[in-house]
């Protein structure tokens, strides 16, 4: 069995990382009413080790953290086979331009800018969430 597999009656873990509360604490009540188990980090150290212990369906980073970047733990992720196939969604204000020239080459699956709209957010979720 997939390490990474989870039952059918658990609901999908997704990690949110941010070190700005404010949007840690929005995201997570937003994912929650999504029925999702929400787990969350504040830098990026915590993140990976959290991705290693919890083994969540999907990760949301942000890329400006302490400690390491949202794209340094996107590539931590990617080359660890245990946890590579975890899906990842940069969420960050560094300008659209840049996140779509960078993500990618860090391994992320998508990205979206902050601000962003609710539903667009929502819509990427669940997309990422069923392409396991």
């Amino acid at each position: 069995m997939d390490p990474n597999s989870e039952k059918p009656t658990e609901r999908p873990k997704v990690l949110v990382v941010d070190d700005d509360f404010d949007i840690l604490a929005m995201l997570g009540r937003l994912l929650r009413r999504m029925d999702f188990e929400v787990h969350e980090a504040a830098d990026g150290e915590e993140a990976l080790r959290l991705v290693r212990s919890i083994r969540p369906r999907l990760v949301i980073l942000d890329v400006m953290m302490p400690k390491m970047s949202g794209w340094e733990v996107c590539r931590a992720i990617r080359e660890d086979p245990s946890i590579a196939d975890t899906r990842v969604l940069m969420l960050t204000g560094i300008g659209e331009r840049l996140n779509e020239m960078t993500s990618p080459l860090y391994g992320a699956d998508d990205f979206i800018d902050k601000p962003f709209d609710v539903d667009d957010f929502k819509a990427r979720v669940l997309a990422l969430i069923g392409e396991r």
